[in-house]
């Protein structure tokens, strides 16, 4: 049984898991478990613990080469990456349900939000306020600022905003943020649009 198994492409490997071929899972799960680290680090901003964010995204990973269809869905990289993000997502979300903790509380809008172009630590904050179409350079955000915004988005923001801002903060476009969220491309712009505009009113006040 040939085991050189990389010089084979995802798909016509997963082919071969169908037929029985059981080790192809073990070697796709080790694979593909840099991209679980990966999403585990930028889901950590939103209140999880890094290891169990691990263990779902793998939960994650392992469906991905259990469901996915050559003929339907785009390539296995692709269809993977939203596996472990959904699996991770739903997670924070009922470890959230578990502790009861309000929106505002889990996300320190003055914690990091990734490293910048030059490698420096962002705020959240500010990143959002890039966003919002302000520049960081040109503007200080105080702690009242701050505790304006976090009530704005505790008040302001429904249910399914308060989601795709989440996503939205760890680096997701509208159209990922959608398929992570089952939800239509369209409604999920929309959602991020509304959320700009709200946020807009505060960061530029």
């Amino acid at each position: 049984m040939d085991r050189d198994y990389g010089q084979y492409s995802d798909e016509e490997l997963i082919i071969r898991l169908r037929d029985g071929e059981g080790s192809i899972t073990e070697y796709l799960m080790n694979k593909y478990k840099n991209l679980v680290r990966s999403k585990a680090k930028s889901m950590y901003l939103l209140g999880a613990d890094n290891d169990d964010l691990i263990q779902e995204g793998m939960i994650g990973l392992f469906k991905a080469l259990r469901d996915y269809d050559s003929g339907r869905d785009a390539s296995f990289l692709t269809f993977a990456d939203l596996c472990v993000s959904r699996q991770m997502y739903t997670a924070v979300q009922a470890s959230r349900r578990q502790k009861h903790i309000p929106l505002n509380t889990y996300v320190s809008l003055y914690g990091s939000a990734g490293k910048d172009h030059d490698g420096e630590e962002e705020e959240l904050v500010n990143v959002l306020a890039a966003r919002a179409g302000q520049s960081p350079e040109d503007m200080v955000i105080d702690k009242e600022n701050v505790v304006q915004l976090e009530q704005t988005i505790d008040r302001e923001l429904s249910s399914f905003e308060k989601q795709v801002l989440d996503l939205y903060v760890i680096g997701m476009g509208y159209q990922q943020i959608a398929k992570v969220l089952g939800r239509d491309e369209k409604s999920t712009d929309n959602a991020l649009q509304r959320i700009k505009t709200k946020l807009k009113k505060v960061i530029t006040a």
